[in-house]
């Protein structure tokens, strides 16, 4: 019987004090950059996966640092060539908003069967890279927190 992903979800802006983002590019689609993002498994809380999702895919642990729930949530239609992944009939799935901030761009351990390469950059480059319109607003909602710091 074939395990179908949950259409709730997890994003995670990795940046520093200074809003350099980390952005990864995908194994799967060359071209499409991304910050760390995974659907929730089994039980787990969307918090729960956005920590499991940022050791799976950076090899850094989130407690470690200053990890918050931004209290926010996106719905997007799956993109028709994912949605295989999920029960026949859905369409949509909820992410959630989390930010992880670290006091400077660290090296990161790429998950190779998801990600080939990422770059630490400037938070509005990052918003004209990422694929996702779920991402460039999860980098507007940062570059708000930044505007606020000005």
């Amino acid at each position: 019987m074939k395990k179908f992903k949950i259409p709730v979800s997890a994003l995670v802006l990795i940046h520093t004090a200074d809003f350099q983002v980390l952005v990864m590019e995908r194994a799967d689609k060359a071209g499409f950059w991304q910050s760390v993002t995974g659907s929730v498994e089994g039980d787990e809380t969307p918090f729960q996966a956005a920590i499991r999702e940022v050791k799976e895919e950076t090899g850094l642990n989130a407690l470690d640092y200053d990890f918050q729930d931004w209290q926010a949530s996106n719905v997007y239609e799956i993109y028709p060539h994912w949605r295989h992944r999920y029960a026949p009939g859905v369409v949509e799935n909820r992410e959630h908003l989390f930010g992880l901030q670290l006091h400077s761009p660290l090296p990161i351990q790429l998950a190779p069967d998801e990600h080939v390469r990422y770059e630490w950059v400037d938070w509005r480059e990052a918003a004209q890279r990422v694929f996702s319109w779920t991402n460039v607003d999860a980098l507007k909602r940062l570059g708000e927190r930044h505007q606020r710091t000005l």
